[in-house]
């Protein structure tokens, strides 16, 4: 019997599709033995797998009690439903939430990983008034960053790195208070036993490596990925030769940086009001 072959990496839709199919193989199942257990039809397990139809919430639920796989199939379900994201980022998240070290640099804006539910909201309402995005859809986007916020609540949790432009602080958003308690997030954050906290300052001039942000992951073997973005799309690296240079990059950004203790003198400053 032919059968469509599947690549994960060309969209999430595919990635869940592929999962589905490799996990029925595993029992031995037909695709309408699976629809059996799962409450639908043979032919649209083939949609899923094949990615003709998105997975709802529900066939997602359905799946991960089926196979026991606790919410990864709704999780990844809910990536392959949001048009919201970039292409490309989805398929980081995935990565991000098994890797063992994380290093991130921003610039402009708090990275979604230490956003405040308020900070978030604000960011999401913006998009909709602009009409970049539609209200459910900057719903997803708020649900994600509190899901990603989540994964980092694993033992042994990741080491996390992050080196924020002077921007970031300075950029308002929402009102003082949404502001007030962001900046207070930062400083809790830095108080963690496995993250470390650096701002770039604006008189770092052109001592700064980086002039864009950039993440790279360090998974549980070692293996380095690297994700960036376009205004158009993200794109998650997996080849070392061009992964390496960025983390060297990271590495200098973090030398000439203020120090995690110095960082969090400069959020308090700003939240007293001092310049």
């Amino acid at each position: 019997m032919n059968r469509k072959e599947l690549d994960p990496k060309e969209s999430p839709g595919a990635a869940f599709g592929q999962r589905l199919r490799t996990l029925r193989d595993e029992r031995g199942w037909t695709q309408d033995e699976l629809g059996e257990r799962m409450g639908c039809t043979g032919a649209h397990i083939s949609a899923v797998e094949t990615g003709r139809r998105p997975p709802t919430n529900r066939f997602s639920a359905s799946a991960d009690r089926v196979f026991g796989t606790g919410d990864r199939f709704e999780r990844q379900g809910r990536a392959a439903r949001n048009t919201a994201l970039l292409e490309g980022f989805p398929e980081y998240v995935a990565q991000e939430a098994r890797a063992a070290e994380i290093r991130l640099y921003e610039v402009g804006v708090i990275p979604g990983l230490l956003q405040t539910p308020e900070y978030a909201s604000t960011l999401g309402d913006s998009t909709v008034k602009r009409g970049v995005t539609s209200p459910d859809q900057a719903n997803e986007r708020i649900l994600l960053v509190a899901e990603r916020q989540a994964s980092l609540i694993r033992t042994p949790p990741p080491l996390v790195f992050v080196v924020l432009d002077e921007s970031c602080l300075r950029r308002p958003i929402g009102g003082s208070s949404v502001m007030d308690g962001q900046l207070a997030r930062l400083v809790e954050f830095a108080e963690l036993p496995n993250t470390v906290l650096q701002i770039a300052p604006f008189d770092m001039g052109v001592r700064r490596p980086l002039s864009l942000p950039v993440t790279v992951l360090t998974m549980p073997d070692r293996s380095l990925m690297s994700y960036a973005e376009s205004a158009q799309r993200g794109h998650l690296e997996r080849e070392s030769t061009f992964v390496l240079p960025m983390l060297t990059a990271y590495h200098q950004l973090q030398a000439e940086a203020a120090s995690q203790a110095a960082s969090v003198a400069m959020i308090n400053q700003l939240r007293k009001g001092t310049p």
